[in-house]
């Protein structure tokens, strides 16, 4: 099969496309034909390893002294199953599903397998592969630290960073809780993060949202830009402040993925896709995350036929 191997640590150039065995799924396993995935912000912070959290001695042996341990990157996918384990219960051959990796990575390639207690579920009815695959990591993610801010109805919300990944994501799920949005952004998001929902747009470019006088009920650092400090005069009593970083790795389980299929298919939540890509053409995806200014999500699509 095609894939797409980190060969070291470095810039694009290091992403070769390779021809590397198949995998064969084990008695627990399912193996996925991938449609589409995705290059997230953290496939590009492992593949250059320029990220302070990946010099922690630890993360630094887990993920592999010089070069990837697993040098498949790639944390979210959508595609049909093919084959399936001999103690696989919960899917069959056939079945069209969206899932999220995470740290075992492997994505970028065109199968994958699965185990089937995982964070895999049926894709959304009517998302094509591209949209489902969008909406894994970013859509659980914002689920995850929304859930920890315990957000409630009536809620003020502040999103920094509604333009990305996981603040697109948020916008609209703080929205279906029934918080009134604040997203920040700049100029050139405004209008797409006021059509996902969001009540009020400030401009970060134009405007610092600690110098306002309005308070919120929970601040969301979407990508990890903000420090508490700087949010603790815009914070209401009793406020909550959460991040993307250096708060843990999000904890989500499959059905985190099921809730969000059920907001799609009712038309509360739809993936923000930024650009698209062929798989061969994976390392001008990495040179566009890393510019910093992708709005929602930037796909990669493995099978151009699944589109239609």
């Amino acid at each position: 099969m095609k894939a797409i191997v980190c060969t070291k640590y470095g810039s694009p150039d290091v992403l070769e496309l390779r021809e590397v065995e198949k995998p064969t799924p084990k008695d627990n396993e399912v193996l996925v034909k991938i449609h589409a995935t995705t290059v997230t912000s953290g496939d590009c912070r492992v593949r250059a390893f320029n990220s302070p959290f990946l010099y922690w001695l630890p993360m630094r042996l887990f993920l592999g002294i010089r070069r990837p341990r697993m040098p498949i990157l790639g944390v979210e996918l959508a595609g049909i199953i093919e084959g399936v384990g001999r103690g696989v219960k919960r899917f069959s051959r056939g079945d069209e599903v969206y899932a999220l990796n995470g740290m075992r990575f492997g994505a970028h390639a065109e199968y994958i397998c699965l185990p089937e207690n995982g964070v895999v579920a049926v894709k959304p009815a009517n998302a094509t592969f591209e949209e489902a695959a969008a909406i894994p990591f970013g859509g659980t993610t914002a689920l995850h630290f929304l859930r920890k801010a315990k957000i409630q109805r009536g809620h003020r919300v502040l999103i920094y960073g509604s333009s990305g990944a996981v603040g697109t994501s948020a916008v609209q799920l703080a929205k279906h809780f029934g918080a009134h949005v604040t997203g920040v952004c700049s100029a050139a998001n405004a209008e797409l993060v006021a059509s996902l929902g969001a009540n009020q747009i400030v401009d970060y470019t134009k405007e610092d949202f600690s110098k306002r006088d309005e308070r919120y009920d929970i601040i969301f650092d979407a990508v990890g830009k903000i420090s508490k400090s700087a949010c603790k005069k815009s914070l209401a009593p009793n406020g909550r402040y959460v991040t993307v970083n250096g708060q843990g790795i999000a904890k989500v389980c499959a059905d985190d993925l099921v809730f969000l299929k059920g907001l799609m298919e009712t038309g509360k939540l739809k993936a923000v896709i930024d650009r698209r890509y062929p798989l061969e053409d994976i390392a001008a995806a990495h040179r566009h995350v890393e510019t910093g200014r992708k709005k929602g999500n930037v796909v990669i699509t493995v099978d151009r036929g699944s589109e239609g």
